[in-house]
């Protein structure tokens, strides 16, 4: 069962020249998998929201991204508000022994990092989840906590005003297309 709250992802120190298509990527599976929108520091990257506005006129659904400049700011409101703060570090401690504890009825930001992560969020964090403890994407690290957050309920996501879908298929590639929002 999805999270009876919504669930927020905050990207940390977005680097265009670098992160593009990773930070792109982070927001590709936050929607995909069931999150409201993204938070995005760092160096403000306006081809990142197009990216996924066109990604919305397409397969629909609603999604947002905000930038925004003081991250810790955000997260400290988050937790005054009563919220949860997740925080994926391969550091922290695995999801297998923490992800029941989370409560599900109240809302939750997932912080994914890019650069080094202060240690402020470390201590801020309600929680640090490691998915493994050696070295990998935060993409990964996300669809992964977001899959066991909600139980797998993602694959039941319907997405309104979708002018692609996608049908099942055991070999090839089968895609209706909507000419219009009444077919």
């Amino acid at each position: 069962m999805i999270s009876k709250k919504r669930i927020i992802v905050l990207r940390l120190g977005h680097r265009p020249e670098r992160d593009k298509r990773i930070t792109t990527h982070v927001c590709l599976v936050a929607r995909a998998f069931g999150a409201e929108g993204v938070y995005i520091s760092g160096i403000r990257d306006e081809s990142i929201k197009q990216k996924i506005e066109n990604i919305l006129k397409n397969w629909g659904g609603k999604f947002w991204i905000e930038f925004i400049d003081n991250p810790l700011d955000l997260l400290r409101n988050w937790k005054m508000k009563g919220n949860i703060v997740v925080h994926l570090t391969m550091y922290g401690m695995p999801i297998s022994k923490t992800i029941d504890k989370i409560p599900k009825d109240k809302e939750i930001l997932v912080i994914v990092g890019s650069e080094k992560v202060p240690k402020e969020y470390y201590y801020e964090s309600d929680y640090n989840i490691a998915i493994g403890n050696q070295p990998h994407s935060e993409v990964s690290a996300l669809a992964i906590f977001l899959d066991r957050m909600t139980n797998g309920a993602w694959e039941y996501l319907k997405f309104p005003n979708a002018k692609l879908i996608i049908v099942p298929s055991e070999k090839g590639k089968k895609v209706l297309r909507k000419v219009n929002d009444n077919a």
